[in-house]
């Protein structure tokens, strides 16, 4: 085997996999205080919460980085493809609004963010950039951030 995967695009490394993966131990860590009943709870739920909007807000700037490099290799990324890059930030920061005024949270704001992470492989595989070796591994870890950030909803009490 050469390294490459079957559209000549370069593998990813042992390194990318293993480091993508240790990505999921923050919300790990976030869920087991909140499971064992630690008096951290409240700080685990929004820890959690605020991990898995930065991780939503960076996958929008690797889309952005991707329409852009698109652009470079002759194929033009569309307005769309940069509009659907800004979105995970604005959605994420859509999410927090209710905690910021009082209202309901952190559950519901888990539950619709876990499920949005969990979803954006399917970004990727619409924009058409990223190789297959990455979107593999995209899978892997947007539908266990995402599965464990829905869980985390989940032991926060009310879902809407």
């Amino acid at each position: 085997m050469d390294g490459h995967t079957s559209l000549s695009t370069p593998a990813l490394s042992g390194a990318a996999r293993a480091l993508g993966y240790a990505g999921l131990l923050p919300q790990i860590i976030c869920l087991g205080l909140v499971l064992i009943g630690h008096e951290w709870r409240y700080s685990a739920l929004a820890g959690g919460f605020a991990y898995a909007a930065a991780i939503f807000s960076f996958l929008g700037g690797v889309w952005w980085g991707q329409a852009v490099q698109s652009a470079k290799d002759g194929q033009p990324a569309t307005t769309g493809a940069y509009l659907l890059a800004v979105m995970p930030s604005l959605l994420a920061v859509a999410l927090f609004l209710p905690w910021t005024f009082g209202w309901e949270w952190p559950g519901p704001a888990l539950f619709y963010l876990g499920t949005l992470i969990a979803l954006s492989p399917f970004v990727d595989r619409a924009l058409g950039f990223a190789a297959p070796d990455f979107l593999r591994l995209r899978w892997h870890l947007s539908l266990g951030l995402g599965g464990l950030t829905i869980v985390l909803g989940f032991t926060a009490g009310s879902i809407i």
